[in-house]
């Protein structure tokens, strides 16, 4: 019976140790998952970039002593916030839905108008 050498996947190095062992050592088996994973991270890591900068430019509009702040479609847009990506929505009791990207959110007006405002519950325990 003859034994084949067995080599890591990632550098192809020979493998010793448990006979079900796939890579030489930790920084082969981590880069090997790694690049099998980069692109969906990388989908998320756009996603996720887009919805900070979305709340970057809400709450740099919304001053910090103002409960809200009106601002039109066309000067949101020239920030360069995306309408598409928001974290959540929450429909108060009028029917009115707000749409949040974490703890600022802005409230669609009528005539191209969006309202501007900060979530009052920070604290999720």
């Amino acid at each position: 019976m003859q034994l084949t050498e067995r080599l890591c996947l990632e550098c192809l190095a020979p493998v010793v140790g448990r006979s079900d062992k796939k890579f030489c050592d930790d920084y082969c088996r981590n880069n090997f998952n790694n690049l099998l994973k980069r692109e969906s991270n990388n989908f998320m890591r756009n996603i996720n970039n887009t919805l900070r900068k979305n709340r970057k430019i809400l709450s740099e509009l919304l001053a910090e002593n103002e409960e809200t702040y009106r601002i039109n479609f066309e000067n949101l847009m020239k920030e360069g916030f995306l309408f598409k990506y928001h974290t959540h929505t929450y429909t108060n009791v009028k029917g009115d839905t707000y749409y949040y990207c974490y703890d600022y959110g802005y409230l669609p007006l009528d005539n191209d108008w969006f309202l501007i405002v900060k979530s009052k519950s920070t604290n999720h325990s």
